[in-house]
């Protein structure tokens, strides 16, 4: 079974990005997409029966993100053993166990023997192979705060000298290379070199009988999955280049008619949590002719979107987007806000606040996500905490006003233009200035002698002023 579920190879997803009439932004472009779409797998098993179902929505190009990860986690955390196991890895792609596994029966050649060994004989085990970057990077903090302990970097030797305790919280951090910097071993010696550890660690906390849950994750993607399509437009073919599977098809917003287009809404990815529950509205949302959309409602100073399901968590539930636009004088131009979200569901309402979603009422607004997780910059802020109602909505746009079509407008991003790098590059340019100007100016005030001493003549003297 587990060799099975690590032959899956991750294709990821495909993003519809406009290409601008400029010479050298495909490339630019090609760079910012391989860095966004980063996924790394991750591999879950426990010394404990039954702590996982099977996952659920795992198909392929599907990419877990950091709410349904949490619903992975918080069973095992709460009923599982409270020592924890993190093998963090330099870099780890699902590409790397179909590359170096043993997938065709080639047992004694796989790279990982110890590890499917484990989750051959684990009465728990779970494979995510494609996990969100952001989702993984938070995963020390998020464990962290579950277990109540301090992450403890550990080895061979640290662990073997370590009194683990099945009722005291421990969280052990095992750090795994991927590559030496001097390129001579290697990726299949250092990934068997990587099993080996895991083999001796899981071989200690064995003979100490002591029960354990352990994760194998990666900090990078070993490998980034590139758009050929592209690269063609401008940059040409390779050599031996192959033709990539045919982009993902990309839905069509939510539209709000009144005659007209008024309100337009897209999001990647629109997920939804009731108390602990996860449910991905995507398909349920975008493209779907019979959308009940009753409740919406369009003026030029007012306006809300109305989504209601049916059947969502065994009952209706209804989200109300609401928005408003308004005239600054100060900058002599509207401006719309999105007042909050509302959640309508068994007579009660849950509200977020969301009045950092605003912009130009001519713009749309663009973030790449939008979630009521605090450790997400929280852009949806729960009136009451804790809330039972969670959201995540992945590359969300919407619009409510002056709507032209069917197209959104130029968007306004929730990222900043002054990034940190942006600052410490003007604030050093502007010391480098000022170094230039004071130099400039100390060359420029030198002086030349205006007198000079003549052998024939009498010497010149010089009289000390007191």
């Amino acid at each position: 079974m587990a060799a099975t579920v690590l032959t899956w190879v991750q294709t990821g997803t495909q993003w519809a990005l406009a290409i601008w009439r400029m010479p050298w932004l495909p490339l630019l472009l090609m760079l910012a997409a391989a860095a966004a779409e980063q996924q790394v797998p991750l591999v879950l098993w426990s010394s404990d029966r039954d702590l996982w179902a099977p996952a659920a929505d795992t198909h392929e190009g599907h990419i877990t993100s950091d709410m349904q990860l949490s619903t992975y986690l918080d069973p095992a955390l709460e009923l599982g053993p409270r020592n924890v196991l993190l093998f963090l890895q330099d870099k780890l792609s699902i590409e790397d166990f179909t590359a170096y596994g043993g997938v065709f029966g080639n047992k004694q050649d796989s790279a990982f023997s110890n590890l499917e060994n484990a989750l051959d004989l684990a009465p728990s085990s779970l494979v995510l192979p494609a996990v969100d970057w952001y989702a993984v990077s938070t995963l020390t903090t998020y464990l962290q705060e579950k277990l109540g302990a301090s992450p403890l970097h550990v080895d061979l030797a640290t662990l073997r000298e370590l009194k683990l305790n099945a009722s005291l919280p421990a969280l052990l951090l095992i750090h795994l290379p991927y590559t030496a910097s001097s390129g001579l071993m290697a990726p299949r010696e250092v990934l068997t070199g990587n099993d080996e550890v895991i083999g001796q660690v899981l071989s200690t906390l064995k003979s100490e009988d002591v029960p354990y849950t352990a994760a194998l994750t990666a900090v990078h993607p070993s490998r980034v999955t590139r758009d050929v399509a592209m690269v063609a437009a401008g940059l040409g073919r390779q050599l031996l280049q192959t033709q990539t599977a045919a982009p993902t098809v990309i839905h069509p917003p939510v539209v709000y008619n009144r005659t007209v287009p008024r309100i337009l809404f897209w999001a990647q990815n629109f997920s939804v949590a009731y108390s602990g529950q996860l449910e991905d509205l995507t398909h349920l949302t975008f493209g779907v002719q019979d959308l009940n959309l009753t409740g919406s409602f369009w003026n030029d100073s007012m306006a809300w979107l109305s989504l209601t399901y049916e059947q969502l968590f065994g009952t209706v539930v209804t989200f109300k987007f609401i928005l408003s636009n308004r005239f600054y004088s100060v900058s002599a131009r509207h401006w719309f806000t999105m007042e909050r979200l509302e959640i309508h569901s068994n007579g009660s309402v849950a509200s977020f606040n969301t009045s950092q979603i605003t912009g130009p009422s001519i713009y749309s607004f663009h973030c790449g996500y939008v979630s009521s997780a605090r450790k997400s910059g929280n852009l949806l802020v729960a009136a009451t905490e804790p809330s039972l109602w969670h959201i995540t909505l992945q590359d969300f746009q919407i619009q409510a006003f002056n709507v032209t079509g069917e197209q959104f407008s130029y968007a306004s991003d929730c990222a900043g233009f002054f990034s940190p790098g942006i600052w410490m590059g003007l604030i050093t340019s502007l010391i480098m200035v000022f170094i230039f100007t004071y130099g400039l100016h100390m060359i420029l005030s030198l002086k030349t002698m205006d007198r000079f001493d003549d052998h024939k003549g009498p010497a010149i003297s010089l009289t000390q002023i007191v």
